[in-house]
């Protein structure tokens, strides 16, 4: 590890193999505290490469609890997290409309840690008990298009590094690796991050790996298509900034995207929009994620044919029902 870290202060790059194997090591407890915060600041400082990502990546989805659902060829639907807006769910409840349309979702998740309420905080409030029961995950995905991932099950080795990360208590490379280690493998993915730095990152990890992808960024700095401003749309076949409303939209405020002060509060707000309930800034939040997350299945399709696949899902009620069949599985 000193020479790993000799390297990284002189700003030298890793492969991916090398930072596999550190990972890997860490899981071993094979290196002290000290040099392991040593190593997680260095890359803060620095800077992660994509190969050097990649690597990282690697080593979780090698200590993984695997779970296949191959042959559904599922998308998931994420945000990086810490663009420290404190919305509602936005992902998560996209992931109910698009699975209420008919589409495989295999969302993974975790407890909050920048917001009040994380994906797994507002499954929780419906009662759901977390699983990484093959049997009861796949009959969800057969039953109600979606499976909930809850990332604690299914990541053992992130253990290995929890106290070290809670002793810096600030952003680290794990941040980053969240939403590339769903243990699935989905097909498709949309990840929204914070920031056009980070979405180039992830653009060239996705091509790397050969996931299906968009990658989205509000440019007023949201890990979600906000509607607070213009966003860019990155693909496998665009680059694209939109106007909001160029697609039917109006401007959403940034207080119209609260999330509440608790974790009750957000459990409403996602409730409410399934039901038809909330407010017109919250649920075309929602409708224009889920659409183009349909995009990414669907590429052939148009965006607007894809915002009227979700909306339909919303106001049909099809997404509502498809939470209660979840709630009653798991």
């Amino acid at each position: 590890m000193k020479a790993i870290l000799s390297r990284l202060f002189n700003h030298e790059e890793l492969s991916s193999e090398e930072t596999k194997q550190i990972l890997l090591n860490i899981t071993k407890e094979m290196y002290p505290e000290a040099q392991i915060a040593a190593l997680l600041t260095a890359f803060q400082m620095r800077g992660i490469t994509v190969d050097e990502l990649i690597g990282f990546r690697e080593a979780l989805m090698q200590t993984r609890i695997p779970i296949d659902f191959a042959p559904y060829r599922p998308i998931d639907i994420v945000g990086t997290g810490g663009d420290g807006k404190n919305t509602f769910n936005i992902s998560t409840c996209a992931c109910f409309v698009v699975a209420g349309a008919g589409y495989k979702v295999a969302k993974h998740g975790n407890y909050g840690a920048t917001s009040v309420s994380g994906a797994s905080n507002v499954i929780e409030q419906h009662g759901v008990r977390f699983s990484n029961d093959p049997d009861r995950l796949k009959r969800s995905m057969e039953e109600c298009n979606i499976a909930y991932l809850h990332a604690q099950l299914f990541n053992p080795a992130m253990k290995s590094v929890g106290p070290v990360r809670k002793a810096l208590g600030v952003r680290t490379l794990f941040n980053l690796l969240g939403p590339l280690v769903n243990p699935c493998r989905p097909a498709y993915q949309l990840l929204g991050v914070a920031d056009l730095a980070q979405m180039r990152l992830y653009t060239n990890v996705f091509y790397k790996l050969g996931i299906d992808f968009a990658v989205v960024n509000s440019l007023d700095s949201y890990d979600e298509i906000s509607l607070t401003d213009e966003f860019k749309v990155m693909t496998r076949n665009y680059e694209r900034i939109y106007r909001p409303q160029a697609l039917g939209f109006n401007a959403a405020r940034p207080e119209e995207l609260f999330g509440g002060a608790c974790k009750e509060d957000a459990a409403r707000i996602f409730d409410n929009i399934l039901k038809g309930e909330a407010t017109a800034a919250q649920t075309q939040c929602v409708v224009v994620n889920a659409a183009f997350a349909i995009q990414v299945m669907e590429p052939q399709k148009e965006i607007e044919e894809c915002i009227d696949i979700a909306r339909r899902s919303l106001e049909s009620g099809s997404a509502l029902r498809t939470l209660k069949k979840f709630i009653e599985i798991n």
